[in-house]
């Protein structure tokens, strides 16, 4: 009867209130006299009393329908649809006692309680039938978590507790019900105020009584309700869950939900950004805004993990174009596509160019920063997954070295005002090649940046090349959630039932979100003067092994060790990958000086004469081209401060090579 009733027409569904309504504004108006009169004198509607039976809904219908009575849908029934009951039933009311007032002549005499018994008891009847309704509509007649007497509510559903008993908590609960996915038993709130009441028919906990809610409800998983928190009090949350064996997953952020990009009920596993409890610095706006609004922007490596968030923060700055400069072809029309959608939707003045090319191919760049007079460059277009680059070394050195010097060049050429670097902590004191090449294209850089009129690489011996842009690098750690990240993949590992891997039980990295570190590069790139070398603020570094046990036991899991042998899940150690290091550091000395953002730092850091470069530049180039793999590493070793790889250095191409001959 159900599924009949939700899938009927709705000008159906429409009339058929209409009909009911009819039926309890009469039985509400009989009632009225029964409850002034009592039953030795029964009212009979067709006797004196017949044209109040006829007024009575002819006043009432009219006014529900104009308070939106009937769009209203039954299963979505909420606070706005009672006032609403509430207005109408009050004034169909008034304007009764007026047409009783006024028809003076009635055959049969009205009692004057009788307008004041009809208002309470259609309430009760209107108000309390489309209630009844809601709760058949959910299936759920008995929402609370308190047993019933002679009835069982076991149906199979995981049972879940709701951490946050305030909107977002109850919005939670009444998402859950009307799913009927899961089960909600219990709430768990830091108010002592609310604390054993009961709020929407579940009990709330203290959060020291947790193992006591799981004893009494027998919860198997805890949400968190807490869009608004920060990130510091979200940590203190997990920590304080982290011991109990539960699985934890959370609502989404307050600006998601405000956006309209998620519901209240789309659950999620736990934002790592909770574990480490950093709170991000909202952006100055004016540093944000400086190389951007008014301006022709071009991002390379627009597709990738740091270059799309970039891309996402430029558009909501007023640039009047963004270039979208990218190898993949995939990768650009995904990114492409997700913008166009938010400028359309947004209406945004801004044109979206999506551009294939490579940052290797110099002629490319300059026309395309040429033509559409590009104004600021945020070069993001690098390989950064550290073994791949350790054995692709060709690729490493002429994507992340030449292709930076290519991409300065033409900004130099086109005549772009600011010019910033996307770098990585791993380009200090490096053991792969990777961090060497993320280096040298700092230095590229900063060599680059003291000429006013450099002979640029590659050109006629003689030609100078005015050179007025600004070239900034900006240096962080890693980020969560980009490609190659641990996270995704310990997930994936805890998913299939373990083991998790990780490399090294003393292992260390610096974390910091997609967003902030984008936010920060921006801003960062505003504050350069020329060469200057910015050093996010990344925090404490975090243990990788206490992060995979961290997540292991949000998912409700235990860690199978030594000294619990009976545990879910077994944290292996795979050994450290080629060229990779114990821990990352983000200065190469101790020259450091703050700027006017608390989380970026200003770092002043050797470097070579442009000349002098250009000459390392070209010899590193001739390597590369004759295979000399032992070159490679010995100019790498020269130009690169603290550059100490932990064994030789082999291209897989020239590896075979060697091997067949």
């Amino acid at each position: 009867m159900r599924n009949r009733l939700v899938g009927l027409p709705r000008r159906y569904k429409r009339l058929l209130q209409v009909f009911t309504d009819v039926l309890l504004v009469w039985g509400a108006l009989w009632l009225a006299f029964v409850a002034r009169l009592g039953t030795d004198d029964l009212i009979h509607p067709l006797g004196g009393h017949l044209w109040l039976f006829i007024i009575a809904p002819a006043i009432a219908i009219p006014l529900f329908i104009k308070f939106g009575m009937y769009r209203a849908v039954m299963r979505y029934f909420g606070n706005d649809a009672l006032l609403a009951i509430a207005k109408a039933v009050t004034l169909s009311a008034l304007f009764l006692a007026l047409a009783v007032y006024w028809y003076r002549d009635a055959p049969a005499v009205v009692p004057r309680s009788l307008v004041i018994n009809y208002w309470w008891l259609s309430l009760l009847m209107v108000g309390g039938l489309r209630l009844a309704m809601r709760q058949y509509f959910m299936g759920d007649w008995f929402s609370a978590s308190q047993p019933m007497p002679f009835m069982s509510r076991e149906n199979g559903l995981p049972k879940v507790a709701i951490y946050g008993a305030g909107a977002a908590g109850n919005q939670l609960v009444a998402a859950l019900r009307m799913g009927r996915a899961m089960r909600p038993v219990a709430f768990i709130d830091d108010d002592s105020g609310i604390a054993s009441r009961v709020i929407a028919g579940l009990r709330v906990y203290k959060p020291k009584h947790i193992q006591q809610m799981i004893d009494e409800t027998g919860a198997q998983e805890i949400l968190l309700a807490l869009p608004s928190a920060t990130r510091g009090r979200r940590r203190e949350v997990l920590q304080l869950l982290e011991e109990y064996p539960l699985h934890v997953r959370s609502v989404p952020g307050f600006m998601d939900l405000a956006s309209g990009r998620v519901k209240v009920d789309d659950i999620q596993e736990v934002d790592i950004a909770d574990l480490l409890g950093r709170d991000a610095v909202p952006p100055q706006q004016e540093l944000f805004e400086r190389c951007i609004r008014d301006q022709v922007v071009m991002v390379t490596g627009a597709g990738g993990s740091i270059g799309s968030e970039l891309c996402r923060q430029i558009i909501g700055r007023g640039p009047t174009t963004l270039l979208l400069f990218e190898h993949s072809e995939f990768n650009l029309y995904s990114i492409h596509s997700e913008l166009a959608q938010q400028i359309e939707r947004e209406s945004l003045p801004l044109q979206l160019v999506p551009i294939l090319g490579s940052v290797r191919n110099a002629d490319r760049l300059l026309d395309v920063m040429g033509t559409w007079e590009v104004s600021t460059v945020y070069h993001a277009a690098a390989y950064k997954h550290v073994p791949m680059v350790e054995h692709n070394i060709a690729e490493g050195v002429l994507n992340n070295v030449m292709g930076s010097l290519f991409t300065a060049q033409a900004a130099v050429k086109a005549g772009v005002d600011n010019f910033v670097l996307i770098s990585t902590d791993k380009a200090v004191r490096p053991t792969n090649v990777m961090g060497s090449t993320k280096r040298l294209a700092e230095m590229v850089l900063q060599a680059l940046s003291r000429e006013s009129a450099p002979v640029l690489f590659g050109d006629a011996e003689g030609v100078h090349q005015v050179n007025t842009t600004r070239f900034t690098m900006v240096r962080f750690g890693n980020v969560l959630g980009s490609s190659g990240s641990v996270i995704p993949r310990f997930y994936d590992q805890i998913r299939r039932g373990g083991p998790v891997t990780v490399t090294h039980p003393n292992i260390t990295r610096f974390f910091m979100t997609i967003p902030e570190a984008a936010q920060l590069v921006i801003q960062a790139g505003a504050m350069g003067q020329g060469g200057d070398v910015f050093v996010l603020d990344m925090g404490q570094p975090v243990k990788i092994i206490d992060l995979a046990e961290k997540m292991i036991h949000l998912s409700g899991l235990s860690v199978r060790s030594s000294k619990n042998p009976h545990g879910d899940i077994a944290i292996e150690f795979s050994g450290l990958r080629p060229g990779e290091k114990l821990y990352e550091e983000l200065l190469i000395g101790d020259n450091v000086s703050p700027t006017d953002h608390p989380m970026i730092m200003r770092a002043n850091e050797e470097h070579l004469s442009w000349e002098a470069f250009k000459v390392t530049m070209q010899e590193l180039l001739g390597a590369v081209d004759r295979d000399d793999y032992n070159q490679v590493r010995q100019l790498l070793r020269k130009t690169v401060s603290g550059y100490t790889p932990e064994g030789e250095i082999v291209d897989w191409i020239h590896q075979k090579q060697r091997i067949e001959s």
